[in-house]
């Protein structure tokens, strides 16, 4: 397959996935700003939410105060945002449009239609009226494309490149939706009232990552913050958890392997083998920020050394 094909599979992949994933991440935060909060908690767990994604800065910028609507507005359409939700459809659709002989008509016709439909939700005043639905649309319609993809396309090397794109994309988001809800729960001060408060805090985060049902399936106990990142790290089982993320990664690259490949095929084989043989005691011993701020670090890596080793060089 020629890189710069693989290169447009890859990163509509990337930009479909990034874009349900913010809109988890938003989903979870304006959940948990439902909750009985100081106006300052609340304002740290945006804060954080802007500063995990990287955006902080940006943010500060163009805006003197931060609130939970403008920092919305940011991330799902603002045109100087280009990790917006908006803006990440508008990329999966472009780049699903470059290699439109490569995808069958089923999956051109979802990003396009997911496109088109977006500008029209976010012209009705859906966003403002009701986050949460435009959310679950975003989330349903990355749903659509991952099983129209699968469901329609030849297993080849073109679904491998979008499989890959999806997988270091999630494992990436996972990490930082997990990181900054630990970082939160930190601000959250102990007693009887916010023990309460404490288990739909978690509950939310469990439901952003479509976690919830699937935490009682395992555990059938209390919700707790070790159980939880042991589910969304350490469980192959759990699909949006890095395990899983990395098992599909290292799949997906034996699939597509060249002669220049080995050595990041060996990367990504080490990281899934750590999170594979590891624990939750050694990983909370080291200190849990500490171990997500390095893996995604190295995820960060392995899709440089993906952009290298099979697509188009990414810009010195």
């Amino acid at each position: 397959m020629l890189s710069r094909t693989a290169d447009h599979l890859f990163w509509m992949a990337r930009y479909t996935e990034r874009a349900e994933n913010t809109a988890r991440m938003l989903d979870v935060n304006v959940q948990t700003s439902l909750l009985p909060q100081s106006d300052r908690d609340a304002a740290q767990g945006w804060r954080a939410m802007l500063g995990i994604s990287e955006l902080q800065q940006a943010f500060d910028r163009k805006y003197s105060t931060l609130h939970a609507r403008e920092v919305i507005d940011f991330m799902v359409r603002d045109p100087d945002n280009p990790s917006s939700i908006a803006a990440c459809l508008t990329e999966a659709r472009e780049n699903a449009r470059a290699v439109r002989g490569a995808l069958t008509t089923e999956v051109w016709e979802i990003q396009n239609q997911t496109w088109l439909d977006m500008q029209k939700r976010l012209k009705s005043g859906l966003l403002e009226n009701d986050p949460s639905q435009f959310f679950e649309w975003v989330k349903f319609r990355s749903h659509l494309s991952r099983g129209v993809t699968l469901g329609t396309m030849l297993r080849d090397d073109a679904v491998h490149f979008i499989r890959l794109g999806t997988s270091l994309e999630r494992a990436d988001n996972t990490a930082r939706i997990l990181d900054v809800k630990f970082h939160g729960a930190s601000q959250c001060p102990p007693g009887e009232a916010m023990s309460q408060r404490d288990y739909y805090y978690w509950a939310a985060l469990l439901r952003s990552v479509s976690g919830f049902e699937i935490y009682r399936k395992v555990y059938r106990d209390l919700i707790t913050p070790s159980r939880i990142a042991e589910l969304l790290m350490l469980r192959g089982d759990m699909p949006r958890s890095l395990l899983a993320c990395m098992e599909e990664v290292v799949c997906n690259l034996r699939e597509v392997s060249n002669h220049l490949s080995s050595d990041t095929e060996r990367c990504a084989g080490q990281l899934h083998a750590e999170l594979k043989f590891g624990t939750i005691d050694d990983i909370m011993a080291a200190g849990l920020h500490d171990t997500l701020t390095t893996f995604l670090r190295r995820i960060f890596e392995l899709g440089n050394r993906v952009s290298r080793d099979f697509l188009v060089p990414l810009a010195a």
